[in-house]
Order: structure tokens, then sequence, then C-alpha cells
């Protein structure tokens, strides 16, 4: 070989820059992303969450603009003259008004448009307060042991063991007036167990995370630790499933509506009390009963697809 030639790489040379090589090959350059926007990236391509989302995006709008979007006051009475017990006791559909009348000569349309926010605003207060004291109650047993913990989980376990619709109706049954704010405490008082076990779950699990045992390690206090690191990370599987105990509070609302437990005054119009008040004309008018029954099928459906979409999503175990 001569002087000028280069000098070929020895052996562990050549091994050297080869997995070096590798190295750099095998090293994803991509920043890092979140398991939100993973989340989304997979929810944006799931048809059943798009079919959930859509229907509650309309639910929710439509409820909102219900009062300006109705034909008629739902509490006015403008088909009273076609309204004749013997022969026609409910009108039909007519010109400007598209579903015809109930039994007092009401529009129909008006009242399923105006009925969505009252439907909406009993279920998304019912789950909101379910929200808070199944918070403060799962907070209690995941952050404290020994007899809180017992006491919390014992209470827990004796509204769970009771079903949830006859738990509502025994505790609206016990207004002196039946209102639409009893139907929403007697339904917030049955999601709060379920609430609270799932956050003490959650709870429970970050207790024994590196970052909390580093966090004691370091003498920081228990409030700090439990408010700045427990909570935050707990907090998520209980959000996702708020969505789903919405549906579940639509339907339980509507029952108890039904059994004539929710507002009375019948002036503001709510789907479950609508489904009560036709039941006796369910032979010659069963459309009384349907739309408001479909309405209630749909919008919890709904929240439904939407809320298991999202827990699988969220889910590190079901990462695709």
């Amino acid at each position: 070989m001569s002087p000028e030639s280069p000098q070929m790489p020895s052996y562990a040379q050549r091994r050297k820059q080869r997995i070096d090589a590798l190295a750099d090959a095998s090293v994803d350059r991509e920043p890092g992303v979140s398991l939100v926007r993973t989340a989304w990236r997979r929810l944006r391509r799931d048809p059943v969450f798009l079919i959930g989302l859509v229907i509650t995006v309309s639910f929710i709008v439509l409820a909102v603009v219900s009062p300006w979007l109705a034909p008629w006051d739902p509490a006015a009475r403008p088909l009273l003259d076609a309204v004749r017990p013997q022969s026609n006791p409910v009108p039909g559909p007519e010109a400007g008004h598209l579903l015809g009348g109930d039994d007092r000569g009401r529009d129909l349309l008006s009242r399923l448009l105006v009925g969505s926010r009252q439907t909406l605003l009993v279920g998304v207060l019912a789950t909101f307060f379910g929200l808070i004291g199944g918070l403060v109650l799962g907070t209690l047993a995941g952050a404290f042991a020994g007899w809180t913990d017992s006491l919390v989980m014992r209470i827990v376990d004796v509204m769970l063991s009771i079903p949830s619709l006859l738990l509502a109706f025994s505790l609206a049954a016990l207004a002196t007036r039946p209102s639409q704010w009893t139907l929403i405490i007697a339904i917030a008082v049955v999601q709060v167990p379920v609430f609270a076990r799932l956050l003490r779950g959650s709870m429970l699990g970050q207790r024994a995370s590196d970052h909390v045992l580093a966090a004691r390690s370091l003498g920081v206090k228990r409030r700090a630790i439990v408010f700045r690191h427990m909570l935050p990370n707990s907090v998520g599987p209980v959000i996702v499933q708020a969505t789903l105990v919405l549906a579940v509070a639509i339907i339980d609302a509507a029952a108890l509506s039904f059994l004539g437990l929710g507002n009375p005054d019948d002036r503001s119009p709510e789907w479950g009390q609508m489904l009560g008040k036709a039941q006796p004309y369910l032979g010659e008018a069963p459309h009384l009963a349907f739309y408001p029954a479909a309405c209630i099928i749909v919008v919890a459906l709904g929240f439904t697809l939407m809320g298991e979409s999202l827990r699988e999503a969220l889910d590190p175990k079901t990462r695709r």
C-alpha cells in the first residue's frame, strides 16, 4: 500500500460506524405527540364518534335557539277550535302546524323544540351536580387511607346497591311539591357514587406512581400532592364518563317526568312530560308519544356513541 493511499478503517471503527448509522435510522425525528392529539386523530376517522358528535351538537344548538325557532308559543292554543273531544280530540297536521297539535290545541312542533331546552337543562345540571359530589367523595377516598376511605366507600356501596331509577324515584317522591329542581337533585344524587368510585380508583393508581412517590420523598405537603399531582392526572376518565352519564340522566329525567314527578306546569314542555301526557291518546293519536320518545332515544344514543368513542380513544390500552 503506497503512503499516498487513504488508510482503511479498522474492523472496530467500521462496526462503530454501522451501529451509529442504525441508531440514527431508528430515532424518530418527529416531535412527540400528546395523548389528546393522538386521540383526536383516531376520533376524526371514527364514524361512530362522528355520528354521536353530529347528534349531540345538533341537539345542543337546537336547544339553545329553540325559543326563536319555534313557530308558536308552546303555551299558546292556536288549534283550540279544532279540538273536539268526541270526534277529533287531537288535531292533525295542517297549514302552519307541521305536526298538528295536542289535546289542548297547542302546536306540537313548537312544544318539541322548546322541550329540548328543558331536557338539556335537566340533564346537564343533574350531571354537573353529580360530578361535583363525586369529585368530593372520590378525592376524600382516594387521597386519604384508613377510616375515611372505608366510610366513603361504604356509603357509595349502599347507594350503588339500590337501582338508580328506583333511588331517583324515591328521592323525587319525598318532595312535597314536585318541580324541575327536585328532579335535578334526585338524578344528581344517583350519579354521585358512579363518579366517586371511578375517581377513587384512578387516584389509588396515582398514589403508587413514581412522580407522587418522588414528591413525598422531597417533603411536599399532602395537600399539594393531591391537588397538583394526583387529582389532575385522575380526573380525565371521570370527565369522559360524564358524557355517558348525561345520556342516562336524560333518560332518568324523562322517566320521572313521565311518572309525574317533574315540573307539573305543562306550559314549560319537557319530553318526558309530553310522553306522559300522551298516554290517554295512544289509540287515536300515537304520534303524540312517538315524537318525544324518538327525540329522547336519538339524543341519548348520540351522547352514548360519543362517550364510548372518547373512552376508547383516551384509554392507553386501546391505542393502536
